[in-house]
């Protein structure tokens, strides 16, 4: 069994205000104990995000879970004090041994007059017991439609590069050809919810919805604004697990962990055999 967890994880804060990698690890292990997980929201720098002291929060998760190799993807790096720098993205922590990790920038147009921040999606394949296997932990953004429009239309790009015939070139140093991988986990914090038609075009380049797939007719349970949501705010599906055609056979379960408060998002659990 391969166990992946996905999880936004508001750099750390859970509902309490309190800002605490080291409770997210723990969260980690005690709801599934993955050998995959895939974060959003993941900080270092930035003592102004409320709750944080500025942290080095892959570094801590890294430290917390030791078993796992730590694989951190920023979308935003600006200057901080002293010459450190600011940073926020994604991350993947793996027990399966990692091998070549590509990070993709996403698409950020202007927006004037909306908030927005660049956006990234973080690639690693990992060795699983039946193969290699693509991880892919992304965050599309959150009050631009546009830009999460153009931001599936680059996953679609990558889905392409992704299966495309590489020719194996044998030789020294970077160029040295590495392990590809048939199948790939896309999953992450996407910011839309099932209906949208942006959840189809996903579904149109080539992927499966793991809830779906698994739930045939079964709406998929709320992810965000769960337990904490301002008036007139209604919970919803945002965080996905997509999968190529080619692992849907593995499927073998997919939850929510509904009762978790140690972020603002709840974690999604797949297991594959």
């Amino acid at each position: 069994m391969m166990r992946v967890v996905s999880w936004n994880v508001q750099w750390c804060r859970g509902l309490d205000g309190k800002v605490d990698p080291a409770r997210i690890a723990a969260e980690l292990r005690r709801i599934a104990d993955p050998d995959v997980a895939c974060l959003q929201e993941v900080a270092s720098g930035f003592p102004d995000l409320p709750g944080s002291r500025g942290e080095d929060q892959p570094e801590s998760l890294a430290r917390e879970l030791a078993q796992h190799e730590p694989v951190f993807g920023w979308g935003v790096d600006v200057p901080g004090a002293a010459r450190a720098r600011k940073r926020f993205g994604n991350m993947i922590l793996s027990r399966l041994p990692v091998e070549r990790v590509l990070r993709h920038s996403l698409p950020w147009p202007p927006a004037p007059g909306e908030p927005s921040m660049p956006r990234i999606a973080v690639e690693a394949i990992v060795k699983a017991p039946f193969g290699h296997v693509r991880m892919v932990s992304t965050h599309l953004e959150y009050y631009s439609a546009e830009h999460r429009a153009v931001q599936v239309a680059r996953l679609a790009q990558l889905r392409l590069e992704w299966h495309a015939e590489r020719q194996q070139v044998d030789e020294e140093g970077p160029f040295r050809s590495q392990p590809g991988a048939a199948s790939t986990i896309l999953c992450g914090d996407f910011n839309l919810p099932p209906d949208d038609p942006l959840h189809q075009r996903i579904l149109d380049i080539g992927f499966v919805d793991a809830w779906e797939a698994l739930h045939p007719g079964v709406p998929h349970p709320p992810t965000f604004r769960v337990h904490e949501r301002d008036a007139g705010e209604s919970p919803y599906c945002c965080d996905f697990v997509f999968v190529t055609p080619d692992l849907v056979s593995r499927l073998a379960s997919i939850r929510i962990d509904a009762h978790n408060r140690a972020s603002d998002h709840q974690p999604v659990i797949l297991e594959l055999s």
